[in-house]
């Protein structure tokens, strides 16, 4: 039987987070023992506490596989989300956030004590930002709450790898891949970070095995983590015949693509400033995947992928400022 043809470009897995950044000084990192600079997990007492002490704040909507919907709606593409919120004031926030880009946002939220998933960002005078990292209700993204019919809508399922730790999004996720494959759509999955991928290597591996990965996309040390070879060419090759599009991103080395067995390059784009990296692998993708779908060349669509990371990297969020369809159509003019 023949597929019938997508009513969507893409829908999309992943963890709905709201970013929250207030300026701060050394004084309130040091009241509240913050490292300076980094990242943490935080529980949700610390986050209401942290969150209730901070001054000022813009809220900004986050999440891997969203900021990448974000790129893809700015490029004309039709997209759905699927991701869990609660039903509080910061879900509303990142419910608003995604349909105002035009992206379909219809899982239900979840009410009680398990609030929204947060990033906690405090900014210094020096432009450090420390994060603290509240993961919240979108780690209980049940099978139930899957809409089957939006998956089967589209022409590619993105899954976001961040998502496959907690228990239940990794049933969804397996149930979503059953039912885009059997409705003869493509899976596109991100590798998301080296420690996702040390805690799942076996599933991972075993999805790419049996040919339920049509586009993988991942940078330089994830793929090498993938394959545990400390060689870029090497951990490629290991999975180029098994993956029919496979993306690796290299930071200012640019970028590389074997897309049914053949291998494509394309250079970074060069930037004034680098102002924040947050989101540049998330941008990368939706630039491929929008020039991909519309069916332009591998070159084209990896040199789109590194236009629209290009811009995000060159101010603060992860989520585009300028018009991407204005790149598009200077980059392929």
């Amino acid at each position: 039987m023949t597929a019938s043809a997508p009513t969507l470009d893409v829908v999309a897995i992943g963890n709905a987070i709201v970013d929250v950044l207030a300026r701060s000084d050394d004084a309130f990192l040091a009241e509240h023992a913050l490292t300076k600079g980094g990242m943490q997990l935080i529980d949700a007492a610390m986050a209401e506490s942290l969150y209730a002490d901070m001054g000022q704040a813009k809220e900004i909507s986050g999440g891997s596989a969203a900021n990448t919907l974000a790129g893809l709606a700015a490029l004309g593409k039709k997209c759905g989300f699927i991701g869990q919120v609660n039903a509080d004031q910061l879900g509303d926030v990142f419910a608003h956030d995604v349909r105002a880009l035009g992206i379909r946002f219809d899982t239900p939220a979840i009410s009680g004590d398990i609030p929204t998933a947060r990033c906690l960002i405090l900014v210094t005078p020096d432009a450090q930002r420390t994060m603290n990292t509240f993961l919240g209700a979108s780690q209980f993204l049940p099978e139930e709450a899957l809409d089957l019919d939006l998956i089967r809508s589209a022409g590619i399922l993105y899954l976001e790898g961040y998502l496959w730790d907690p228990q239940q999004p990794r049933a969804a996720m397996r149930a979503a891949i059953e039912a885009a494959r059997g409705a003869g759509r493509r899976v596109a999955f991100t590798l998301s970070d080296n420690f996702v991928i040390d805690r799942h290597r076996a599933d991972f591996i075993e999805l790419i095995e049996q040919g339920q990965i049509d586009i993988l996309f991942s940078n330089e040390g994830e793929i090498q983590s993938l394959a545990q070879i400390d060689d870029f060419e090497k951990a490629l090759a290991r999975f180029a015949d098994k993956v029919p599009v496979l993306v690796s991103t290299r930071g200012e080395r640019g970028a590389v693509a074997i897309v049914d067995g053949i291998r494509h390059e394309a250079p970074c784009v060069p930037v004034d400033k680098i102002i924040d990296t947050t989101g540049a692998g998330d941008l990368f993708a939706a630039g491929f995947l929008a020039a991909h779908i519309d069916g332009r060349s591998v070159e084209d669509a990896l040199a789109l992928g590194a236009a629209a990371a290009a811009e995000v990297i060159a101010h603060w969020g992860a989520r585009p400022e300028e018009d991407l369809g204005v790149i598009r159509d200077k980059l392929f003019a």
